[in-house]
C-alpha cells in the first residue's frame, strides 16, 4: 500500500529524513533496502547533497567511504560492494569484476572496474556550503579534494577517447541511465560469440535477455583486457560521449576550480579544462538541425538520434549559448517531454517509438535527473522550468512516496521503495524554500 505524504512541507521533511536514516549502515547509505545492498557512485554523490540538509556529518561520510574504492589510477567505481554482504547477494557482484586481481585496485574493498557520472565535486562544494563551521568544512575539503582532483585526472587521461576533451562512456551503466533507448543502436550492433554471458536470473531492475547479456560482456571484455586504458581507447566496441555525464563533469570541473580556491590550491587548470569541455560540448553534442544535444557514437561516428532526458543535461553549463538554451527549454516545455506529461520529467521523447512509461530509464520520471534539470534552470535563472520541476518532483512523492521512478503520466511509483537519493534530493529541494533545524 502507497504512503501519501499529506500535511505541510515539515512533514515530507521528516518521511525523507526517515528514509536516509533507515538506509543508513554505519558507513554510507544504501539506495535502498534490499534490492541494492551496496554503494553506488552518483547514488552517493546525489545522497550527500542531501544529507548535508540533515546530518552533516554523515554525508561527509558518505564521500569518503566512497572514494575508500578509488583506483590507484584515479578512477572513482561504480560500484563499492559491502564486504558483509554475501557475495552472491546481487549480480553483477565482485564475482563478475574480480577488481582484486588488478594492481591499480584497493586492497581492502571489491569494487567494480567501471565508473559513473563525475557529480562528487559539486557535491563536495555543496557540503562546504553547508557547513556552519568553516574551518571543519574546509578540513573536509582538505581530505578529499586531493581525490577529486585523481578521479578528474583519471577522466581526462582515459576517457578523452575523442580527443576533444569530453568523457566517453565505455558502458551503459556508466551513464547513470542504465537502459535508455540511447544505447539501443549501439548495443544491437555489438556482435557478441554464441554463449550467454548474463545471469539466468538478473534482478528485475536490470534489462533481461540479450540487451543484458550484451552488457555483461561488454564488461568481461574489458576484464579479460586487464582493465587497460588502451583497450577502451583501440579496441571496447562502445564508446559514447553523451550530454549529461559530460556536463556533469563539466558542472565539477566548475566545483573543482572553486574548490582549489579554498584548500589554496591552484584553480586555474580546473578553469582551463572546464573552458575545454564546454566548447567540445557545443560543437560535437550539439545538433543544430533538431535544436537538441545528442550523444555522440564514437565508433560509429553519428549522433545517436532519439532524444532523451540527458539532451537538456547541458542545462549544468553556465556558458550554454543562448540559441541553444531557447532551443532546449522549447523542447522540454513541448509535447515530446514536460508538455504532454502530468508529472514531468519522462526520460524519453514521449513521441518516440522507444518510449516506455513503465520501462527502467525508457520513460519514467526519476527524481534525481528532475533535480539535475532544476539545477541547472535555477542557474540561468528559467524560474517556469525550475518551478515546474520543483513543483512536479514534490507531488511525486507526496502522492507515492519516496520511490524509485514513477509513471510521468499518473506518478505512480515504481522499482523499489524507500529510494534514497529521492528522500535526499527532496530534502534539497525543500531547503531551498526553508531551513529547518539540522539534527545532530
Amino acid at each position: 500500500m502507497v504512503t501519501r505524504l499529506t500535511g505541510d512541507e515539515s512533514v515530507l521533511w521528516q518521511a525523507a529524513a526517515h528514509v536516509l536514516d533507515a538506509n543508513w549502515t554505519g558507513a554510507a547509505t544504501v539506495p535502498s533496502p534490499g534490492l541494492y545492498p551496496h554503494q553506488w557512485s552518483w547514488d552517493s554523490a546525489f545522497i550527500s547533497i542531501g544529507l548535508a540538509r540533515h546530518r552533516l556529518n554523515r554525508a561527509e561520510q558518505e564521500l569518503l567511504t566512497l572514494f575508500r574504492g578509488q583506483w590507484a589510477n584515479g578512477l572513482l567505481p561504480h560500484i563499492v560492494f559491502n564486504d558483509s554482504v554475501a557475495r552472491r547477494a546481487y549480480f553483477p557482484g565482485p564475482d563478475l569484476w574480480r577488481s582484486s586481481k588488478h594492481h591499480d585496485a584497493p586492497r581492502n574493498v571489491d569494487t567494480s572496474a567501471l565508473t559513473h557520472p563525475p557529480l562528487h565535486a559539486l557535491a563536495a562544494l555543496r557540503l562546504y556550503a553547508s557547513a556552519t563551521d568553516a574551518e571543519r568544512g574546509k578540513a573536509f575539503l582538505g581530505r578529499i579534494y586531493p581525490a577529486l582532483v585523481a578521479q578528474h585526472h583519471y577522466f581526462a587521461r582515459a576517457r578523452d577517447i575523442g580527443g576533444a576533451g569530453l568523457v566517453a562512456i565505455c558502458h551503459p551503466w556508466e551513464s547513470g541511465l542504465d537502459d535508455s533507448p540511447a544505447w539501443d543502436r549501439s548495443l544491437a550492433e555489438l556482435q557478441l560469440p554464441p554463449a550467454e554471458y548474463a545471469a539466468r536470473s538478473a534482478p528485475p531492475s536490470l534489462t533481461a535477455g540479450a540487451d543484458h547479456d550484451r552488457y555483461v560482456w561488454l564488461v568481461t571484455t574489458y576484464r579479460d583486457a586487464g582493465y587497460r586504458d588502451e583497450h577502451l581507447r583501440d579496441v571496447h566496441p562502445f564508446a559514447v560521449e553523451d550530454p549529461l555525464v559530460n556536463a556533469t563533469y563539466l558542472a565539477s570541473t566548475h566545483a573543482l576550480a572553486e574548490l582549489a580556491a579554498i584548500v589554496g590550491a591552484d584553480p586555474v587548470p580546473h578553469r582551463e579544462r572546464a573552458q575545454r569541455i564546454h566548447e567540445a560540448l557545443v560543437t560535437r553534442l550539439w545538433d543544430g538541425e533538431t535544436a537538441c544535444f545528442r550523444a555522440l557514437d564514437l565508433r560509429a561516428g553519428r549522433l545517436v538520434p532519439v532524444a532523451t532526458v540527458a539532451t537538456f543535461g547541458p542545462l549544468l553549463d553556465p556558458q550554454l549559448p543562448e540559441p541553444a538554451m531557447r532551443g532546449l527549454v522549447d523542447l522540454l516545455l513541448s509535447a515530446r517531454f514536460a508538455g504532454a506529461a502530468g508529472y514531468p520529467m519522462p526520460t524519453c521523447d514521449i513521441q518516440s517509438a522507444a518510449f516506455d512509461r513503465g520501462a527502467f530509464w525508457r520513460g519514467p520520471t526519476w527524481v534525481s535527473t528532475n533535480w539535475l534539470l532544476w539545477l541547472g534552470a535555477m542557474g540561468h535563472g528559467l524560474t517556469v522550468v525550475a518551478d515546474l520541476l520543483y513543483g512536479s518532483t514534490l507531488r511525486l512523492v507526496r502522492q507515492s512516496g519516496f520511490r524509485e521512478y514513477f509513471d510521468p503520466f499518473d506518478g505512480t511509483g515504481r522499482g523499489s521503495h524507500d529510494y534514497s537519493w529521492s528522500a535526499a534530493l527532496v530534502l534539497d529541494l525543500l531547503a531551498t524554500r526553508r531551513a529547518p533545524q539540522r539534527a545532530a
